[in-house]
C-alpha cells in the first residue's frame, strides 16, 4: 500500500518534475580517482561549460556551414590533470537558425531549427586543454559523426499540455512497472519524486544509446534505472581499473598454438558457472578472477566449482573490497593465501568483514598469472585453448543494456575509462555480427540471462586492454 501511495501521490507534482528534471544533476559527485587519472564530472561544471563554449567556437571557426552550430547537450564529461587540465567532452550539437554573418559568437538566442532533418545533429567528441594560469586552451582533438545513423530520427517538438498529460501518466506508468517489476519502495514521497525524476532522464538516456546503436541491441528499463549515473558508478563499478599507474605487470601469455574457430562457448563444455550477483558492492575484479579461476580448475581436473568471491572481499589486503580493486593484485593475493575456498565454505555477503579464510578449506589454488595479447583475434584463440578470461571494459552503455549484441559509439565508450571487470566466456556471430559473451556479476536478471553480448572486433570499450589469466599447474 505504501507504494500505492507514493505513485498516487506523484500524479500531481510529475509535470512540474518532468520540467525541473533538466535542473537536475548540479550536485552529482566527483568520482576519486589517482592523481593523473581521468575523473568523470559534473555535466553542470562551471568550468567544464566554459571548456564546451570554448570547443564550440572552434569548432564553428573550423566549420564552412553558414550557420551557427551549437551544443545541445553534454553527454559525457571526465578531466584529467596533465599540466594543465584535459577535458574529454562528448556532446550533441546541431545547427541553429543564426548565419554566422549576421552574428558573431555562439549565443543561445539562436534557436535551434525546429525540423530535426534541418538541426543535422551530431555527436561529437571534444578533447580541450586548459591551462588556467597562461589562460590558454587548445582544441586537442574533434571527432564528429551524424548522431542517427539510422534512417529513424528522433523528432523534438515542445510538448503541448495535453501531450504533457498524457507522456506524464505513460511516465507514471513505467515507473510504476518498474517499482513492481524489481521489488522498489522508497522512504518519502520526496524520495520518491526524486527517483522518478532521474527514471525518466534514465529513459532519455536509453533511447538515446538505442538510436545510435550500431548493433543489435536493446536498451531501456533496468533494475538500475532509478540510480543517477554516479550513483550506479560508486555502487556497481570499479574506479581502480582506470588507474594504470596501480596496475602491476604480469608475464605474457603464450600465445595460441592454432588461430581460433568462428565461434566457442565454454558453458556449452562446463567450465562457466551460474551467474552471481555482486550486489551494491564494486566487487566485479573478485568475481572475474573466481570465474576465470574455476575455468582454469576445471581444464585442469575436469570438476567445475562454485568459488568463494568473498574470500577476496575480505583477505585481499592489496585491494579495497567493495571499493575496487585489480585482477593483477587479486592473483597476487591468492597466491599468498594459499588458494580459494568454495562458495558454500565461505558465503558471500557484499561488504566487508574480517578474514576467515581457513586453509584447511582451500579448494582451488593457482601457481602464478599472465596477461594476454591486445589483439582480439589472439585473445580468441587463447580463450578456446586455455578457458574463460578475466577482462574488463567501459561499462557506459551497460546501465540500460536488455539484450542483443550492444554496439555503442566508440566516442561512447572511451577505452581509457575502464571501470567495470568481466569474464569473457566465449565468441561468435549473430546475423553475421560477431560479438564477446560476457559473463556480468549483477545478477540472472541483467540483459540476457545475465549476460551481456559486445560487438567484436574494433577493440570496443577497452574490452582488449586487461585481459588476464591465472596459471594452474
Amino acid at each position: 500500500m505504501m507504494e500505492l501511495k507514493l505513485i498516487a501521490g506523484l500524479v500531481l507534482a510529475v509535470v512540474c518534475a518532468a520540467r525541473a528534471l533538466e535542473e537536475d544533476g548540479s550536485d552529482r559527485p566527483l568520482v576519486p580517482g589517482a592523481p593523473g587519472a581521468p575523473v568523470r564530472i559534473s555535466e553542470t561544471d562551471p568550468e567544464l561549460l566554459k571548456a564546451v563554449r570554448f570547443a564550440e567556437e572552434r569548432y564553428n571557426v573550423a566549420s564552412n556551414g553558414l550557420h551557427i552550430r551549437r551544443v545541445s547537450r553534454i553527454i559525457s564529461a571526465s578531466k584529467q590533470l596533465v599540466k594543465g587540465i584535459r577535458y574529454s567532452i562528448t556532446v550533441e550539437i546541431g545547427r541553429t537558425q543564426c548565419k554566422k554573418t549576421d552574428v558573431l559568437h555562439v549565443s543561445e538566442d539562436c534557436e535551434f531549427f525546429p525540423e530535426s532533418h534541418k538541426q543535422k545533429t551530431e555527436v561529437c567528441l571534444f578533447e580541450v586543454w586548459d591551462i588556467p594560469w597562461q589562460n590558454k586552451s587548445t582544441l586537442l582533438k574533434q571527432k564528429c559523426q551524424p548522431a542517427v545513423p539510422k534512417e529513424t530520427k528522433i523528432v523534438r517538438v515542445p510538448l503541448t499540455r495535453d501531450k504533457t498529460t498524457k507522456e506524464s501518466l505513460e511516465l507514471l506508468t513505467k515507473f510504476k512497472d518498474f517499482m513492481t517489476t524489481y521489488n522498489r519502495s522508497y522512504i518519502s514521497q520526496e524520495e520518491a519524486q526524486k527517483r522518478l525524476r532521474i527514471f525518466q532522464q534514465n529513459l532519455k538516456t536509453a533511447e538515446t544509446l538505442q538510436s545510435l546503436d550500431q548493433g543489435t541491441a536493446e536498451y531501456g528499463v533496468t533494475k538500475f534505472s532509478d540510480l543517477t549515473e554516479d550513483e550506479f558508478r560508486m555502487m556497481y563499478l570499479n574506479p581502480m581499473l582506470s588507474q594504470w599507474s596501480l596496475q602491476k605487470k604480469l608475464k605474457p601469455a603464450a600465445p595460441a598454438s592454432k588461430a581460433a574457430a568462428e565461434s566457442w562457448d565454454w558453458r556449452e563444455h562446463g567450465a562457466v558457472s551460474p551467474v552471481k550477483n555482486q550486489g551494491m558492492c564494486g566487487s566485479c575484479w573478485a568475481f572475474s578472477v573466481t570465474g576465470n579461476i574455476e575455468g582454469q580448475w576445471f581444464k585442469k581436473t575436469g570438476q567445475l566449482l562454485s568459488l568463494s568471491e568473498q574470500e577476496l572481499v575480505d583477505c585481499d589486503k592489496l585491494d579495497q573490497a567493495c571499493g575496487g580493486g585489480l585482477p593483477s593484485n587479486a592473483y597476487e593475493a591468492i597466491e599468498n593465501l594459499g588458494g580459494l575456498e568454495t562458495e558454500t565454505d565461505y558465503t558471500y555477503t557484499g561488504h566487508k568483514q574480517s578474514c576467515g579464510f581457513t586453509s584447511g578449506k582451500v579448494a582451488a589454488y593457482i601457481n602464478s598469472s599472465v596477461e594476454l595479447s591486445k589483439d582480439e583475434n589472439d585473445i580468441a584463440a587463447w580463450l578456446v585453448e586455455n578457458g574463460p578470461v578475466s577482462a574488463a571494459l567501459n561499462a557506459f552503455a551497460m546501465q540500460f543494456y536488455r539484450k542483443g549484441v550492444s554496439h555503442p559509439l566508440k566516442i561512447f565508450c572511451n577505452p581509457w575509462m575502464i571501470d567495470h571487470a568481466v569474464l569473457l566466456v566465449g565468441f561468435g556471430e549473430r546475423n553475421g555480427i560477431p560479438f564477446w559473451a560476457i559473463k556480468n556479476s549483477w545478477g540472472e536478471d541483467y540483459g540476457e540471462q545475465g549476460y551481456y553480448y559486445l560487438y567484436k572486433g574494433s577493440r570496443l570499450c577497452g574490452i582488449n586492454k586487461m585481459c588476464s589469466s591465472a596459471v594452474v599447474n
